[in-house]
């Protein structure tokens, strides 16, 4: 895992103290947390309206306070559907005998069609991210051959590795997602537009 993917994580909030240049992008992957989700850049600041109304009093008294104490909600291990991405790390090994997973692809993807599109030599893949939106499922495959910036694919549940999509290598892909900061910036921007109409 190359040291620009270790900063973004820091930066969007993740910890990656048990990261390590001996251990290959799985392992390291593995060995990250984060205690809150994701939001991208294109975020549609899902539940704000309803978030304000509750405290439009603490909204207009303490603003700090306000903000404080949306971040600490948007940011916090829930399962309401605000549009976040959930940070995840378990292994999809449809291909690989003995394991749970094999054979669940078997009548609607052979191992060599993926291999067209899937850079790595076994199709041994890890679910980096689950999203409620479309696609809903991001991946890398553990046999990339940058185990230091692989390329992350994504999938939807409706066409389950029918239908893949490259989004480019790790390092671009984190760059969609916001800091804290950012996410405060585009909230601030919407209520102050939806407070002047």
């Amino acid at each position: 895992m190359n040291e620009k993917i270790i900063q973004r994580i820091n930066t969007l909030g993740g910890n990656t103290d048990a990261v390590s240049r001996d251990k290959n992008f799985f392992e390291n992957w593995r060995s990250i947390s984060f205690n809150h989700h994701l939001y991208d850049k294109d975020w549609d600041v899902y539940g704000i309206d309803k978030f304000h109304d509750s405290h439009k009093e603490l909204y207009q008294n303490d603003r700090e306070k306000f903000f404080e104490n949306l971040i600490e909600h948007y940011f916090s291990n829930h399962e309401q559907p605000y549009g976040q991405y959930f940070v995840k790390d378990w292994l999809f090994t449809p291909f690989k005998e003995n394991t749970e997973d094999y054979g669940e692809l078997d009548g609607f993807v052979e191992e060599n069609e993926l291999k067209e599109i899937i850079d790595g030599s076994k199709m041994e893949l890890l679910c980096i991210f689950y999203f409620y939106g479309y696609p809903d499922h991001f991946f890398v495959c553990t046999t990339d051959p940058d185990q230091s910036n692989p390329k992350v694919y994504s999938t939807d549940h409706e066409v389950y590795f029918e239908e893949i999509e490259n989004k480019g290598n790790m390092e671009t892909f984190l760059d969609r997602f916001m800091t804290k900061e950012e996410f405060r910036e585009v909230v601030t921007e919407y209520l102050g537009g939806k407070l002047v109409e």
